[in-house]
């Protein structure tokens, strides 16, 4: 009976439980709470630098700033906390952050989200109580885990870093087939990316991997979803075909394939690098090529690689992978169809 009292209660306070709430809707939520702050800060500071225009520099560093209480506060919202909580989270965001990077501010906001939605409107001085246990808390996770949390995460993409910079194609492959694979995934490709800094040579097979997968399935379903889904899909996210993969998974193969061909394209012909804010995004708002841009400064060569890498080697492998699995009824009429 008292388990089942304690079940009552917490969903009555909309506690949640399980890995979807915590590894998807809350690591998914970051994504937005990056691109709302420290991602479009890089393109801004990249115009600033680019352009010597002041303003844009300046936009960048406020926008920068802002990530930590950007992080706390989107993954309030996809806890569904109420609103003393969400505007506390703010607070808990940026000790996280700044104490563990955006692991650090996950861990600390979704301790604190929970906490806080459970003592919220139970007692009559809640909004003293409510924002009081919900910083306290963050602040003490943020504490005691955030630096561990941050040692790991750097320590884990360092080692990706090295083994790619030692054994390009090797590397090239996996890193870009696996970052690849979690963009179209319902968790975010930029949040893993930003959370273990990865940038040089492993950002640059990231940018492949997800660029294959965007720009592979714009241009794989194009016949069932025409300009709308090539748009769609090809600047905004890859995402949009799950419910198909579902479905059928066999659909994934072509881009999944590409990505595989354009990682060590990207590490060993073009040497192709990128910023950890970027390095996740692929062709999405072109913040991959920008970041690409912004890590390597310009040349032919940057901009060949970042010409065939991020754009027409994926199109055209997918193309030919994909005719290959129609043919083998693998992939059936109707199978990549999107509601647009």
């Amino acid at each position: 009976m008292e388990q089942t009292g304690v079940k009552e209660f917490l969903k009555r306070k909309n506690v949640n439980i399980t890995v979807k709430t915590y590894l998807i809707d809350a690591l998914g939520a970051m994504a937005f709470g990056l691109f709302a702050s420290l991602l479009i800060g890089t393109i801004f500071g990249t115009l600033g630098d680019k352009t010597h225009i002041q303003l844009f520099s300046t936009i960048a560093g406020y926008c920068k700033g802002a990530a930590g209480a950007a992080l706390g506060v989107s993954i309030a919202y996809a806890l569904k906390a109420p609103q003393l909580v969400l505007f506390s989270a703010a607070t808990v965001g940026i000790a996280g952050n700044d104490l563990g990077g955006p692991v650090g501010a996950l861990v600390a906001t979704v301790v604190a989200a929970e906490l806080g939605k459970i003592v919220s409107r139970e007692t009559r001085v809640d909004i003293l109580v409510t924002p009081g246990v919900t910083i306290i808390s963050g602040v003490l996770i943020a504490q005691f885990v955030g630096p561990g949390v941050s040692a790991f995460m750097t320590a884990f993409g360092n080692l990706v870093k090295t083994s790619t910079e030692m054994q390009p194609f090797f590397m090239g492959i996996l890193v870009s087939a696996l970052i690849g694979i979690a963009l179209t995934l319902p968790i975010s490709s930029a949040a893993i990316c930003i959370m273990l800094s990865l940038d040089g040579l492993a950002g640059g097979a990231a940018t492949a991997g997800c660029c294959a997968q965007m720009i592979g399935f714009a241009v794989l379903s194009f016949r069932e979803n025409g300009v709308g889904g090539l748009l769609a899909q090809g600047l905004g996210t890859s995402m949009l075909q799950m419910g198909n993969i579902v479905k059928n998974p066999r659909i994934w193969i072509p881009p999944t394939l590409a990505s595989m061909i354009t990682g060590p394209v990207a590490t060993c012909i073009f040497r192709m690098e990128n910023i950890p804010a970027g390095s996740g995004m692929g062709t999405c708002g072109f913040v991959g090529p920008i970041g690409v841009y912004t890590a390597m400064g310009g040349g032919t060569q940057m901009w060949l690689g970042i010409l065939l890498v991020c754009f027409l080697l994926p199109a055209l492998l997918t193309a030919v992978f994909g005719e290959i699995l129609r043919k083998l009824q693998w992939i059936r009429p109707q199978d990549l169809n999107l509601d647009l």
